[in-house]
C-alpha cells in the first residue's frame, strides 16, 4: 500500500472530531492498510485517520513487539476505563520532536466496528491501552499534550515550532 504524510500541528484536521463510519468497505479497508503502513514507517504504536487528513472515525494500533498484529478499528469508544492509571512517554508524528509523560487508565474496554463490519468488544491494557486511548483522543479532536498543564502545554509547543523552524 502507501505510506501517507502526517499533517503538521496546527492543521484544523487534527483540531476537529471525526466522521464516523457507516460500514467497512473496500475504500476503508484500502485506508486502514495506507494507515498501517505509515504507522510502521514512524514507527509508531498507532494511527488515527485525522493524522494523514482523513477525517473518519478510524484508526489502527499495534503494540506487538514483531508487529503485524494491527487492530483496525471504527468508530472506536471506551466502554469502561480501570481506576489504576499507567504514565507512558507519549509523542505524535504531526508535532515531530518533542513527547511528554501523560497519565492514562491502565486498561480500557473499547466497542469498535472492525474489518469483518462487526461490532467488537475488546479488552485493552498498558501500552495497548495508551494507544488506543491516543488514538481516540485523536479522532475527538484531542492531542496528547491536551493532557499536561497549561504551563507544559505552551512549553511543549515552543519548542516544537523552534524544532520545525531549524529545519
Amino acid at each position: 500500500m502507501t505510506v501517507r504524510l502526517c499533517l503538521p500541528y496546527p492543521h484544523p484536521c487534527l483540531r476537529a472530531v471525526a466522521t464516523p463510519v457507516i460500514e467497512i468497505t473496500d475504500q476503508v479497508r484500502a485506508i486502514w492498510a495506507d494507515m498501517v503502513d505509515t504507522m510502521d514507517a514512524m514507527p509508531g504504536y498507532g494511527l488515527a485517520a485525522v493524522q494523514i487528513g482523513i477525517p473518519q472515525r478510524l484508526a489502527v494500533v499495534d503494540c506487538s513487539e514483531q508487529r503485524g498484529q494491527a487492530i483496525l478499528m471504527a468508530n472506536p469508544e471506551i466502554l469502561h476505563a480501570s481506576g489504576q492509571f499507567r504514565e507512558h512517554e507519549e509523542a505524535s508524528p504531526n508535532l515531530p520532536g518533542v513527547s511528554a509523560v501523560v497519565r492514562r487508565p491502565r486498561a480500557v474496554t473499547v466497542r469498535f466496528l472492525n474489518a469483518e463490519n462487526q461490532l467488537e468488544e475488546r479488552d485493552f491494557v498498558n501500552l495497548w491501552a495508551t494507544s488506543v486511548q491516543h488514538q481516540i483522543d485523536h479522532l475527538a479532536g484531542k492531542m496528547f499534550f491536551d493532557h499536561l498543564s497549561a504551563v507544559k502545554r505552551k512549553m511543549l509547543i515552543a519548542r516544537a515550532d523552534k524544532l520545525r523552524k531549524r529545519q
